[in-house]
């Protein structure tokens, strides 16, 4: 892989953008001239363009490309914005407040080339439905082949990492990431939460939780899936405007319903209350409901149905998650929901 460059003459500028990209892992070129950043213009991976540099650059008029940054020392100079705007920059950043964002850009440039992972929603058509349940069984089946992130959205679920026996990892939670600002690396944010070999959770502290600030869980979304092949989002039951947005977000959100009258019904209003009703499809989780009776009075799909797993209660408390065989019912439901959605969400 080519190397980011950084297009400048100021040596302090030059040697900050050095220094930030080592302790990021991603060794940097740079570039004293506009002709020698034109060069390797359309190959690097990231341009961090100097504000002393960019008047020059707009000249040569490069192609328009994603991954170029305007950067400038406090306060920015006159006119760096218009630079930024011509020569095609995602954005302009000041340093060196705007250090951190540098850093997390160059992270992440080891997962280059890598797709984005596959996220996928989980609902509880009606409580106690066992959508935190299936979600970390998901979570389980997806990381025994693919890395995999269960992000856990319901303040007053369970607690994801309870229910996964990663209540007591070391690893950052929705109080560290809850009112953080800026961009977040992929491999930072895999990194950092508590983790299993190939399974991580966001959850959250221990007490009560507190509202998520949107930006701050669309960042969460984003690095997750710069960081991990597929993504399980534990989805609280209620239909506010950052339940839509990630719902939006999903490639399949999950809603498993209890085939009662009750949990029929409630199941219907949830999903008739969503703006997007594409996206949804049913599990099923009892046995001897009509699917497509189901399937009908809900208004989404059937994916598939389980029967309840013996023993649950007693692989939790042994801190063993849902899946405790690949046999069982959690397990098998999981794989066919994992096996509709492409091979970058298949699991053994």
């Amino acid at each position: 892989m080519d190397r980011p460059v950084a297009a400048t003459r100021d040596p302090a500028l030059a040697d900050e953008l050095a220094r930030l990209a080592a302790a990021a892992g991603a060794p940097l070129e740079v570039a004293a001239s506009a002709e020698t950043v034109l060069r390797c213009w359309t190959s690097a991976p990231v341009v961090l363009v100097g504000a002393d540099l960019a008047a020059e650059l707009v000249e040569l008029a490069p192609p328009r490309r994603p991954g170029v940054q305007v950067v400038a020392w406090s306060p920015v100079p006159p006119g760096s914005f218009r630079d930024a705007l011509l020569v095609g920059a995602e954005r302009v950043v000041e340093l060196p407040s705007g250090a951190e964002f540098v850093a997390e850009l160059l992270t992440d440039l080891g997962e280059v080339g890598r797709p984005a992972g596959v996220p996928i929603g989980v609902v509880g058509g009606s409580g106690g439905a066992g959508a935190t349940t299936f979600a970390c069984a998901l979570g389980q089946v997806a990381a025994a082949r693919s890395a995999t992130l269960v992000v856990d959205l319901d303040p007053l679920g369970a607690g994801c990492d309870r229910v996964l026996a990663l209540d007591e990892a070391s690893g950052v939670r929705w109080d560290s990431l809850g009112r953080s600002s800026g961009r977040l690396s992929g491999r930072s944010l895999r990194e950092a939460v508590p983790r299993r070999e190939g399974l991580g959770v966001l959850s959250w502290p221990p007490g009560p939780g507190t509202p998520l600030d949107a930006g701050a869980v669309r960042e969460a979304m984003s690095a997750a899936q710069r960081g991990h092949d597929v993504v399980v989002v534990d989805l609280p039951r209620s239909t506010d405007a950052l339940v839509a947005e990630t719902v939006a977000r999903c490639s399949l959100v999950v809603v498993v319903v209890v085939p009662t009258v009750t949990g029929v019904a409630a199941a219907g209003r949830w999903v008739g209350a969503m703006p997007d009703r594409t996206r949804f499809g049913l599990v099923v989780r009892g046995a001897g409901a009509d699917p497509g009776r189901v399937a009908e009075l809900v208004g989404a799909p059937v994916v598939t149905s389980m029967a309840d797993q013996r023993g649950l209660a007693e692989a939790l408390d042994l801190g063993l998650g849902p899946v405790r065989s690949r046999r069982g019912p959690l397990a098998a439901a999981a794989r066919e929901v994992l096996a509709g959605l492409g091979p970058a969400a298949v699991a053994a």
